[in-house]
């Protein structure tokens, strides 16, 4: 086990710096304010752990062999992907103030549990996290070794090194927070992460 666990780490960093939706989530959230940035890391890496569990479980498995249930997926999660490029952009209209994050009159507890929330959902709304998992985990289970538990241990790794991972996200776009702050520069960057997450919208739903 021990002799797997550096490579697993390994990998495990090379998926993470791997750029997609969640990190463009990350990052965007993590402009309006450093909670809302890790409470949505908090949200995408509990959805890690569920694809681990429900990889360790077999339940990957069917979906990956039904053509129906993994299209019915597609096209929830492309939805998902193109609501939040929609308010991005939306957001960047009014000048950046997000209303993923920051509802007017919204505590900060409220506001944390919307950042969760938007996380979990974006990870969750993606079938190809739920595919990768099921192909990922299973090569650094030992031979002889119990799967199940082993899979679901080796999950609650994957996503905690994660979670380390994007904090540092949090992080370095807290330290530019001055720059950030800016309205020019926040509205461009609102369009631009809504941009990238329209694309990724557009092209899992024409993804075949």
């Amino acid at each position: 086990m021990y002799e797997l666990l550096l490579p697993f780490l390994g990998a495990c960093l090379l998926v993470a710096m791997s750029p997609g939706p969640s990190t463009v989530l990350i990052i965007r959230n993590s402009m309006h304010s450093r909670r809302s940035g890790m409470m949505t890391v908090l949200g995408n890496e509990s959805g890690v752990f569920v694809w681990g569990v429900v990889a360790a479980c077999g339940l990957t498995a069917l979906l990956a062999a039904s053509e129906v249930a993994y299209d019915v997926m597609r096209y929830v999660g492309a939805v998902v992907l193109i609501v939040f490029g929609i308010q991005a952009i939306r957001s960047a209209r009014r000048g950046g103030h997000s209303e993923l994050v920051e509802g007017e009159g919204e505590s900060r507890a409220a506001s944390g549990m919307r950042s969760y929330r938007a996380g979990l959902l974006m990870n969750l709304a993606n079938p190809k996290a739920a595919i990768f998992a099921m192909s990922f985990l299973p090569q650094f289970v030992p031979s002889g070794a119990p799967q199940l538990p082993t899979m679901v241990a080796l999950a609650g790794l994957w996503a905690t090194f994660e979670m380390g991972y994007y904090f540092t996200y949090v992080w370095g776009v807290g330290r530019l927070k001055r720059v950030l702050s800016r309205a020019g520069v926040r509205k461009r960057l609102e369009q631009i992460s809504g941009g990238v997450l329209l694309a990724l919208g557009l092209r899992l739903a024409l993804d075949g």
